[in-house]
């Protein structure tokens, strides 16, 4: 059983159609085989601001919000405890400024680099930094 770096874009091809992926699909067939992921901690409060966002803007409906984070709780989720919140912080910060990352897309890379785990994203610059780290992408 192997394990890699989930982060919340993947998840959220999951829920609207309109953002569907042969690579979100790919990673599902991944954890349906038995593949367990591995996520910050902040992964599910990503995942449920965005699902609230789509609420706002008519993209899903209340019931299906919390259909979608009842389905989310079956997932085989590691939660990443870091060994050191501050060596973690600055290099989370350096990667930010590196890449030019958002501090959560940044956060997802650390862990991957940390742990020496391949990373799962549709977000291209995401993608395009852990490249450049050396960090497999799937």
């Amino acid at each position: 059983m192997s394990q890699f770096v989930l982060d919340a874009s993947i998840v959220l091809t999951w829920c609207f159609p309109d953002e569907a992926s042969q690579k979100a699909e790919e990673i599902s067939e991944r954890i349906a085989s038995g593949n367990r992921i591995v996520v910050s901690a902040f992964w599910r409060y990503e995942v449920l601001n965005a699902l609230l966002v789509g609420e706002r803007r008519k993209r899903i409906t209340p019931a299906l919000t919390q259909a979608f984070l009842d389905d989310l709780d079956r997932l085989p989720v590691d939660v990443d405890v870091p060994p050191s919140s501050a060596t973690v912080f600055t290099a989370t910060q350096s990667l930010c400024r590196k890449h030019g990352l958002t501090a959560y897309d940044a956060a997802y890379l650390e862990i991957a680099m940390r742990e020496t785990k391949t990373l799962a994203t549709v977000d291209d610059d995401l993608k395009r930094a852990a490249v450049a780290e050396g960090v497999q992408v799937l």
